[in-house]
């Protein structure tokens, strides 16, 4: 492993992602298209990353290309801990990956963001219960949400029904109306709200999921 290689996984596990998590958060925010592979390679020392790459890593653990390079050899581990010091969002009770129930908005913990993601939006994080989201999203995963009004198809989101009534769901968008599909379809069939019901109801998007945490 290299001394870059060594720098890249210390600031992953640091902030408790695996290599798929912090892929996915890369090609979210940053429009890349890494695979799992290249993060293991990079951290092996096997290959080292393009300077887009680099630059990525930067962003998102708030460091300096000169630190992760190893041209400032002159700054402590306090400096480093204040670089990479994530920022803290509420965990908004649970949201159920299966029939909707009423929202809980109860702060019952909290979750560290990187800087650099929090610049971007508002963010909040919510507990999963229930298995219609199986096998991507399970029970008692907490999932990090970037709060907005609209998504595109093919994301996920957190959406009320009738005001109050919460559930994470797969979103698919046509003309007359919206399909929420959840994985486990034994589970949850896709649902489909018409235009009229997604007025009379109603049926709002709230924000979109953004990254998956899993205790082991």
């Amino acid at each position: 492993m290299t001394p870059l290689g060594n720098k890249l996984k210390s600031l992953r596990v640091e902030r408790g992602l695996t290599m798929e998590e912090l892929t996915n958060s890369f090609n979210e925010l940053y429009d890349l298209n890494l695979s799992r592979s290249s993060i293991s390679r990079w951290e092996n020392g096997v290959r080292e990353p393009s300077n887009s790459n680099l630059s990525a890593y930067a962003k998102y653990f708030n460091v300096s290309l000169d630190w992760l390079l190893g041209l400032n050899a002159d700054s402590n581990d306090d400096e480093k801990e204040s670089l990479t010091r994530g920022v803290k969002i509420p965990v908004l009770g649970t949201i159920v990956a299966g029939l909707p129930i009423t929202a809980v908005e109860n702060i019952i913990d909290y979750e560290e963001i990187p800087q650099e993601m929090a610049k971007t939006g508002e963010y909040f994080a919510l507990v999963v219960k229930g298995s219609s989201m199986e096998p991507k999203i399970y029970e008692g995963d907490v999932v990090i949400v970037k709060k907005q009004s609209t998504v595109d198809n093919g994301d996920i989101a957190i959406v009320l029904v009738n005001g109050n009534e919460a559930t994470i769901k797969q979103i698919q968008r046509s003309q007359s109306g919206i399909t929420l599909v959840g994985f486990n379809v034994a589970v949850y069939p896709p649902h489909i709200y018409t235009n009229e019901e997604i007025e009379d109801l109603p049926v709002n998007v709230i924000g979109k999921a953004i990254e998956v945490r899993r205790k082991l």
